[in-house]
């Protein structure tokens, strides 16, 4: 197929993260360059869709963060890979309820598809709302980087063992323009990492966000310069296991990984204990890592369900009910969905997590 020569115009083998993240995120041709993939019209659906009460959640969970800190005048509020920027929309209505964080707080938006940006810029109206490529500007006072679905949309780079030779997972044209994986000799200092890691070093088929590690780790150095955390919403696992997680998905189908490239999603599932791990050695303090339920229930999802549906007809609060049980159920999201935060520690408990 011709149209997969593109991709190989600089090398002819390519890592699988770095070919990945090109398909995905390619200014020209990526996948989040230009089309809408959220919602039933896309390729998936995020919890800020199926109901405002997880971005309320949310936004009422920053609220107390903020206010575990000792309600700081100078706060730097971060979301990570907006989407179509449903979660910071219903977040700045929420805020309103809370003028005195609304006051004492900076809102900005990490997002590096310049397509997304302007889906979010008709969507979210709020002046004091900036879009950020870096986070260089924020010099003063705590910060708080949160991201919905964010870490499982980085590309992680695949290792296989066999005969006790570690071998990276690449990718290659065969002779009809075709994409073929090809496993490759790890290189020493990806063979020495793994081996010296206590988390992946028995592991067989070892999967590794290197990629979204770098991404990650300007933050952790801001936050231990400045205060406050980072929370990640994702789904993922934290008993390890020999696991290929890399999928594609189309229209809410499994989908062939290298068909419909830059017409499809490509994800994988979060490892939460290595995620864990890299915080805990950048001096960071973790919290217990919960499910996506346990953490909405703490915050109130279900007394401002009741709250609101009290007011509601019959049809109204089957439905709102229904879009809950989505995000409670661990037949939907509930459990596969957990909540990770990484902060620098106060003595005081933090909401959601205990």
């Amino acid at each position: 197929m011709r149209s997969n020569i593109k991709y190989f115009k600089k090398n002819k083998i390519i890592s699988l993260d770095n070919f990945i993240n090109d398909v995905l995120y390619n200014k020209v041709y990526g996948y989040y360059s230009k089309k809408t993939p959220f919602g039933k019209d896309g390729d998936f659906i995020t919890a800020p869709s199926i109901s405002p009460l997880f971005s309320e959640m949310v936004a009422v969970w920053i609220v107390s963060y903020w206010e575990i800190l000792n309600k700081p005048k100078n706060f730097n509020v971060i979301e990570l890979g907006p989407g179509n920027g449903a979660l910071y929309n219903t977040l700045i209505k929420t805020f309103h309820s809370f003028p005195e964080f609304e006051k004492s707080s900076n809102f900005y938006l990490f997002e590096k598809s310049n397509y997304l940006k302007k889906i979010q810029k008709k969507i979210i109206k709020n002046k004091k709302v900036s879009w950020i490529s870096n986070f260089n500007n924020i010099k003063n006072g705590p910060v708080i980087f949160f991201g919905n679905e964010f870490f499982d949309a980085i590309p992680v780079k695949q290792y296989e063992k066999i005969n006790n030779q570690l071998y990276e997972h690449c990718v290659c044209l065969d002779e009809k323009n075709n994409i073929r994986k090809r496993l490759i000799k790890a290189s020493a200092k990806s063979t020495n990492m793994i081996k010296k890691s206590r988390i992946l070093s028995k592991l067989k088929f070892i999967e590794y966000p290197k990629l979204g590690f770098e991404i990650i780790a300007p933050m952790v150095e801001k936050v231990n310069k400045l205060g406050g955390g980072i929370m990640l919403i994702d789904y993922g696992y934290i008993k390890q296991k020999n696991l290929n997680s890399l999928q594609s998905v189309k229209k809410h189908k499994k989908n062939s990984l290298f068909s419909s490239l830059g017409n499809a999603d490509i994800t994988s599932l979060v490892n939460f204990k290595l995620l864990k791990d890299f915080f805990i050695k950048k001096k960071l303090h973790v919290e217990k890592i919960v499910p996506q339920n346990y953490f909405l229930k703490k915050i109130g999802i279900m007394e401002r369900a009741n709250i609101l549906s009290s007011k509601m007809s019959f049809k109204e609060k089957a439905d709102l009910f229904f879009r809950l049980k989505r995000l409670l159920d661990t037949n939907y999201m509930g459990d596969i969905f957990k909540v990770l935060l990484a902060h620098k520690k106060k003595k005081k408990k933090i909401k959601g997590f205990y």
